[in-house]
């Protein structure tokens, strides 16, 4: 998901305004990182409710119970035995909404008392205002907060990382965070997940690389990369069984094919960065990637030539059209595309 240029201070304006405790009327709340999105909407529960009175003061809409006039009621009932109300909109996509809607959703967004905090989350549907329709892109621009909750950068997730396995009496070593970030696709759902398993797991004070390894179920673009290096280390068998494991995650066969396809890319730009004396830091900058996984694959590219990035760049678009062209098994067509870059590595 794109990056919400127009405001970029607004999570930090936003967290501001939950630690002084004065929160505002409207707010929105977007972007790949749930973990966060749903965390700090337990602070804003948490601040604006309580266990007493909050299935009087919390009205929560969706696609099924959203229209016009249950939100409008629900912005104006008044707090019941306490002094604030919360109204969570999930999911609903107002810029779609009718002519009339969206006139109606503007007036009450213009207009929301004092006592009530506005709150639309997104997550299976994608925030995109149509600033064509001016008076309800004014009432969210001039009313609001639009926040985004982005994935983390490498360095705060490693700190953060750190941080919750302290929490449980343990320690990880920064390389190992990179590994953990990296097997799991680097977001927080994932991460809290998986460590609290890592945890349950290890016996000891220290994490190791075979506690991860034992207990982790690794991301897609992760299987991908063991699988290029060890193509590159020349274990073409156990490749091989990387894509059988690929497989067997029931990924679809055109999705393996492009993760592998970016890999290359990025093994072929690395390549030529190191044959220009270049560092890891520009491969990072470039694919936006952290210290760890960029030093990862200049590591990995040191095993291939500038002339298997190009070969094997051209068998995987043979492949792209062979699977979209022919009848042959496109599982049968990745094995074949393996054993290729097998015989180029």
């Amino acid at each position: 998901m794109a990056k919400y240029e127009d405001k970029p201070d607004r999570l930090q304006e936003f967290k501001a305004e939950l630690k002084e405790k004065k929160l505002g009327r409207l707010y929105v709340f977007f972007g790949e990182e749930a973990f966060l999105r749903n965390y700090y909407l337990q602070q804003v529960k948490k601040l604006l409710l309580d266990d007493l009175t909050e299935s009087f003061n919390f009205h929560r809409l969706n696609n099924e119970t959203f229209d016009t006039t249950a939100f409008a009621d629900a912005v104006e009932n008044l707090p019941m035995m306490a002094d604030a109300t919360l109204v969570q909109v999930d999911d609903i996509d107002v810029f779609k909404l009718s002519e009339g809607d969206r006139e109606k959703v503007a007036d009450v967004l213009s207009d929301i008392p004092d006592y009530c905090t506005v709150v639309f989350t997104y997550e299976t549907v994608s925030w995109k205002p149509d600033k064509r329709y001016k008076k309800l892109w004014s009432a969210f621009d001039s009313n609001g907060k639009i926040v985004e909750f982005a994935k983390q950068n490498h360095r705060d997730l490693t700190a953060w990382i750190t941080r919750h396995f302290l929490a449980n009496q343990k320690r990880i070593s920064p390389d190992l965070c990179g590994y953990l970030i990296e097997l799991t696709g680097g977001t927080m759902t994932a991460l809290n997940s998986e460590i609290m398993k890592i945890c349950a797991y290890s016996g000891a004070d220290e994490i190791c690389k075979a506690d991860i390894d034992a207990v982790v179920e690794p991301v897609m673009e992760a299987v991908v990369f063991q699988m290029t290096d060890l193509l590159g280390q020349k274990e073409y068998a156990k490749a091989l069984l990387k894509l059988q494991q690929l497989l067997k995650m029931q990924q679809e066969p055109l999705s393996i094919l492009g993760a592998i396809g970016n890999h290359i890319r990025r093994i072929g730009t690395a390549r030529v960065l190191i044959d220009g004396g270049r560092q890891a830091g520009e491969l990072a900058s470039m694919y936006a990637m952290g210290d760890y996984p960029a030093r990862k694959t200049m590591e990995s590219a040191r095993n291939f030539s500038a002339a298997f990035c190009k070969k094997a760049s051209a068998l995987i678009l043979e492949t792209d059209y062979r699977m979209k062209t022919s009848f042959d098994e496109p599982e049968r067509l990745l094995e074949m595309l393996v054993l290729q870059m097998s015989q180029e590595a």
